[in-house]
């Protein structure tokens, strides 16, 4: 059961990040945007249970959550907090996860996987620690010639700034080893 070390404010205010003591997972992002989506994650299932909550998202130590705006974080962050000490901490099973989330892209010629990992590294390296320090992320959905599709998680998917100067940010960046890269957040 994973203890909480601090609670963190994000840029956007309608999401706090929890960080932990314990992991829930090993490297495997889990990204709820409603009860529905979370049918086969307890602890997801459990926080879209307390009313205002809107999104979940975690990875390893920490795990954000959203709300709809309508709550007060200090009443709603006790409620909140229950289900996440009362979670499992991550185990071996996490791990084969990551396994085959890696495989989604598979399908990519040579050069295109390439290039793929030339674009990944560059956002692991300047993007995603940003991103991750405001309780979110970004995943790299696809590659299609030079259309590269992303998706925001956690804080992130909802915060105002991510589809205005973050994406903006991010497709200057990729021009930088891709000219001609159009990058669109689904």
């Amino acid at each position: 059961m994973p203890k909480i070390s601090e609670i963190e404010e994000t840029p956007n205010p309608n999401a706090l990040k929890f960080i932990l003591k314990e992991p829930l997972t090993w490297g495997m992002t889990r990204s709820y945007d409603n009860a529905g989506e979370a049918n086969g994650d307890p602890l997801a299932r459990a926080l879209f249970d307390i009313e205002h909550v809107t999104n979940v998202f975690y990875v390893d130590h920490w795990i954000t959550v959203t709300q709809d705006g309508g709550a007060d974080w200090q009443e709603l962050s006790r409620k909140v907090a229950e289900p996440i000490r009362a979670a499992p901490a991550a185990d071996a099973q996490s791990s084969a996860a990551v396994a085959a989330a890696t495989g989604a892209l598979a399908d990519l010629s040579p050069e295109d996987q390439e290039r793929l990992d030339r674009i990944g590294a560059l956002l692991d390296e300047q993007i995603r620690p940003y991103l991750q320090a405001d309780g979110g992320d970004l995943h790299i959905i696809g590659l299609d010639g030079n259309r590269l599709s992303v998706h925001y998680q956690g804080a992130c998917g909802t915060c105002p700034s991510s589809i205005s100067g973050t994406l903006g940010a991010i497709e200057h960046l990729v021009r930088s080893i891709e000219p001609d890269m159009e990058v669109v957040a689904i």
